[in-house]
């Protein structure tokens, strides 16, 4: 199946479903030797649930709220199609003490859903060295995904599934006013920041309210690609020094 194993996972986003199928035997009468034909990893994207909300109700909910807690509350509320199928609501993060950055990342992992909390697991340890190294925490930066629930079996999103979701996305920016927003991985580069991460990693582009935009690969490609953590320490670096101008 390789295609650079599925171009590493789509950068590690891991946006399709893997499935093994094994059809059986199939035995002729002469040679009595069973011939195996099978069919393995094959590439099934699996069917986007039917909506039961309207783009413009969504965009009508975020246009309410004037603080993030009540846009987070709104959000774990949403009757998003997605919902019936998810163990959490993956909510933002919202920096108690906003230092100017927010961080948006590509659709929750199976360890975000398992645990409610953005960035688990092995990525979520790698984004905290990540960020610490250019002297902040999870805790002094807001964080939020492109998406609040996980699509089965994480494959990428309908467009009507990202578009339910974005007015909330829209609104966080509205209310944090960030001047930087770092975007993690594929999805969240080309909804944010409009470009292709593969072609234009750590490019500065212009982003909603004025923010300086920087997209990053994500910590989950980083395991895969050690390598280009040189890459993204670059662009972190060139955060840094920014901030300080600020």
């Amino acid at each position: 199946m390789n295609n650079d194993f599925l171009r590493d996972l789509v950068m590690a986003g891991v946006k399709w479903e893997l499935t093994d199928e094994t059809v059986g035997f199939v035995v002729e009468s002469a040679p009595a030797t069973p011939r195996v034909r099978t069919i393995s990893n094959n590439v099934v994207p699996p069917i986007s649930p039917v909506s039961t909300v309207s783009v413009e109700t969504a965009r009508a909910m975020a246009e309410r709220p004037t603080t993030t807690a009540v846009l987070c509350r709104m959000i774990d509320e949403f009757n998003h199609p997605l919902r019936a199928g998810v163990s959490n609501v993956v909510v933002p993060h919202v920096a108690p003490d906003p230092n100017g950055i927010l961080v948006i990342t590509d659709i929750p992992s199976s360890e975000d859903d398992a645990t409610g909390r953005i960035l688990s697991g092995p990525a979520g340890e790698l984004f905290d060295k990540m960020i610490g190294a250019i002297g902040m925490s999870r805790e002094s930066v807001s964080i939020s995904p492109i998406l609040f629930w996980r699509t089965p079996g994480g494959r990428t999103p309908s467009r009507l599934e990202m578009d339910l979701a974005r007015p909330f996305i829209d609104r966080l920016i509205e209310l944090i006013e960030p001047k930087i927003i770092i975007t993690l991985g594929t999805l969240a580069a080309a909804e944010i920041a409009n470009i292709d991460l593969m072609r234009n990693h750590g490019a500065e582009t212009a982003g909603p309210g004025g923010a300086r935009v920087f997209s990053i690969y994500h910590p989950n490609y980083l395991i895969l690609k050690t390598a280009a953590k040189q890459d993204v320490w670059t662009v972190l670096q060139n955060v840094q020094k920014l901030l300080k101008t600020l």
